[in-house]
């Protein structure tokens, strides 16, 4: 008798994830920009995030310590180091490990909120203007400032894959 396989079990299979648009708050990273905390892997360094900049926010200026992934949904945004390249919508931007800017949203042909995807491996070390690292971002504390951010605004404890 042949087995069907369609109605073989087949044990330790990982499921898909799936978060809507709206299933996770957006929470304020600084000002002029909020996030989605969208995936963590805090062993393995990752950290995914959706990120709206308001039109003219500029980041101080960083290192990545791993590789960055990015797609840019909406508005448009550059690197001061690189002002003859903008990334505009559904433009898409690797970064790689030791890859030190600034990123602005301050794009003259642009006005609206810049909306953009970002996987990241590894940590943002922002410096100061001597280029000395004056604070650090990673998966841990990213994945802490989403909770407290989204506990503050009363939302609910976020279902982030990875988180738990």
């Amino acid at each position: 008798m042949a087995v069907n396989p369609i109605n073989i079990a087949i044990p330790a299979i990982p499921e898909a994830h799936h978060r809507g648009a709206e299933e996770l708050p957006w929470a304020k990273f600084a000002d002029g920009i909020k996030f989605q905390l969208l995936q963590i892997d805090i062993e393995g360094g990752l950290w995914v995030v959706r990120t709206i900049f308001d039109h003219g926010v500029t980041v101080p200026q960083h290192k990545h310590t791993g590789e960055v992934y990015a797609v840019t949904f909406s508005g448009a945004w550059k690197y001061l180091e690189y002002p003859n390249t903008v990334n505009r919508a559904f433009s898409y931007l690797y970064e790689p490990a030791g890859s030190i800017h600034t990123l602005t949203t301050d794009v003259t042909d642009s006005s609206g909120p810049t909306d953009i995807w970002f996987a990241i491996r590894g940590a943002n070390l922002n410096l100061d203007r001597e280029g000395e690292v004056e604070s650090i971002v990673d998966a841990s504390s990213i994945l802490s400032l989403y909770q407290k951010e989204c506990e503050e605004a009363g939302c609910p404890v976020p279902d982030v894959i990875g988180a738990r």
